[in-house]
């Protein structure tokens, strides 16, 4: 169902079939001049959209830029033409004669149940079309020089257009990386000379420059004499020194990258009895 909200949407939106086909551009919109409900839209179809198919819209829906009919896309590129009035208004007999092709009933009710032009793609508004008040304010006249597959009225030439593709570079986090410090523990081994005394035995014989020292004392005694032995023995003590220092940096270095992108690009050919100049 197309709301009122929809209009503006549905002039220039692509038109598919009951089975999915894309049939075409929606080129215009007609409303009930006495109700101001839609009634018709015309279809683009055929090479180029040179052709346009009315079709009714009372059972079609609208969803986004999709409106889908209940029809096949045959059904409606093989509708028949209509003869538009000076006021771009579909009369009853073209009316009653288009809801019998798509096989739905038709009801007039007097001479002034026709449908009046919304107005081309992008009218937005409040105005009149035909002799009932309808939203939109173009009057609108079909194929005035040529018709876009897409809804506008243009001249006579068609533009080409194409693709490029623009390359940039753009920066993005691709990893990080961080200092940590940390204590393990190993055993250094260093060689230290240690010296011990031990007790010795030494005698000398009695004469004349050790006599007085010999004969000193009492010539029977008893006596002690005492030597206090000594030795080294290694001792350990660790101090703490700076060595380095050590930060993060970053460096840049500059490589070649290749993309790839699809572009499209527009080609005009021409059929039937044409001279290039």
């Amino acid at each position: 169902m197309i709301n009122e909200s929809d209009y503006g949407s549905v002039v220039g939106c692509t038109a598919y079939a009951s089975d999915g086909d894309k049939i075409g551009k929606v080129g215009q919109l007609y409303l009930d001049d006495e109700t101001g409900a839609p009634e018709f839209i015309t279809v683009n179809t055929g090479l180029f959209g040179t052709s346009e198919s009315f079709v009714p819209v009372a059972e079609a829906s609208f969803s986004g830029d999709r409106l889908t009919v209940p029809f096949s896309k045959d059904k409606v590129k093989d509708a028949p033409n209509v003869d538009l009035g000076p006021q771009e208004h579909l009369d009853q007999s073209e009316e009653a004669r288009l809801y019998e092709y798509y096989g739905l009933s038709y009801a007039g009710s007097g001479t002034n149940n026709t449908n009046g032009l919304l107005g081309t793609p992008g009218d937005v508004g409040t105005g009149t079309a035909g002799t009932g008040t309808t939203t939109g304010t173009g009057t609108g006249t079909s194929f005035t020089e040529g018709h876009d597959t897409s809804g506008p009225t243009t001249d006579q030439a068609m533009t080409r257009s194409e693709e490029h593709v623009e390359v940039g570079t753009t920066a993005q986090e691709v990893g990080r990386a961080r200092l940590r410090k940390y204590v393990t523990v190993e055993n250094e081994t260093h060689t230290v000379p240690v010296r011990k005394e031990r007790a010795v035995l030494e005698t000398e014989p009695i004469t004349g420059d050790n006599i007085d020292e010999a004969t000193s004392g009492p010539a029977i005694s008893d006596e002690e004499h005492e030597v206090v032995l000594t030795e080294e023995r290694a001792v350990v003590d660790k101090t703490v020194e700076p060595v380095e220092r050590v930060r993060l940096g970053t460096e840049t270095t500059t490589e070649e990258q290749t993309v790839t992108e699809e572009v499209r690009k527009e080609h005009i050919e021409a059929e039937g009895d044409v001279d290039r100049r």
